[in-house]
């Protein structure tokens, strides 16, 4: 199981699909999830990228298979993108194409934005510029999550996040999956979620970059994500009909094929 300490005490997990030929230099592709997921959340990616390009998916600090971190964890930011920086160089390649979905895709902006020499491409998946405007809502999480658990904060909570066109079956693999995580990983990641703001950063990021959102996203409107979208040089915003904020998981196939396109052309 491969397993990188970052930090001392931090230990990260992460997943190595690649069914390219052996005899070609493939790219390498680096998938960043998003609150209480893993890499798992990228499984459905993995067919359509695997077999052109080396697809790597971490599990960030305390979730998935990575160790759980209690919850007075100093969660700060800045680690998430030095975690991701320490596995670029882990994996032994000058550069990667960088997709990151929620949280993970403003992970995934600044470490574009602070490490432009690690980062071929970008691929930004629902992930906002600026997290402040979660600050109404954490409090309240991380009182359900104490006192009921993780899995019914999931299941009160999936409306917004998934959208209405899920079925009933995509749903329960969704709470499965994110009821998995530590409460104590999540109660001190939702403390820190609010004072997360990459805004003043976007300028620095020179990666061609993807932008995927949705038009009922309640992480921003359209609009909203094309303020900071466009100050990015050269980039692309695709906004798909919808009500989810989670487009890699309510469009899981036309979001796959936009990033695939975008990484490896057509």
């Amino acid at each position: 199981m491969p397993l990188l300490e970052t930090a001392p005490g931090i230990q990260v997990h992460y997943t190595v699909d690649d069914f390219t030929d052996p005899w070609t230099a493939a790219p390498t592709v680096l998938f960043l999830h998003g609150l209480a997921e893993s890499g798992e959340a990228f499984r459905a990616f993995v067919p359509y990228l695997a077999r052109r390009a080396r697809v790597v998916r971490l599990d960030l600090r305390g979730y998935g298979r990575s160790p759980a971190l209690p919850a007075d964890h100093p969660w700060r930011f800045d680690d998430l993108v030095a975690d991701v920086a320490a596995l670029i160089h882990h994996l032994g390649v000058p550069q990667v194409h960088l997709a990151g979905g929620k949280i993970g895709g403003t992970i995934a902006l600044a470490t574009a934005a602070r490490h432009p020499d690690r980062v071929d491409r970008l691929a930004v998946l629902g992930g906002p510029a600026s997290l402040t405007g979660m600050a109404s809502r954490t409090p309240g999480w991380r009182s359900q999550i104490v006192e009921e658990g993780v899995r019914p904060w999931v299941r009160g909570s999936n409306a917004g996040r998934m959208g209405t066109r899920m079925t009933p079956e995509q749903l329960g693999w969704w709470e499965d999956l994110m009821a998995g995580t530590a409460a104590s990983t999540l109660n001190g990641f939702l403390r820190m979620v609010p004072g997360v703001d990459v805004t003043a950063e976007v300028d620095r990021i020179r990666a061609p970059t993807l932008v995927v959102t949705t038009t009922g996203s309640g992480l921003g409107s359209a609009d909203e994500v094309r303020a900071w979208q466009e100050r990015i040089p050269g980039s692309r915003l695709v906004v798909l009909e919808n009500d989810s904020y989670h487009v890699a998981a309510s469009d899981p196939d036309e979001t796959a094929v936009l990033v695939r396109d975008f990484f490896l052309g057509e």
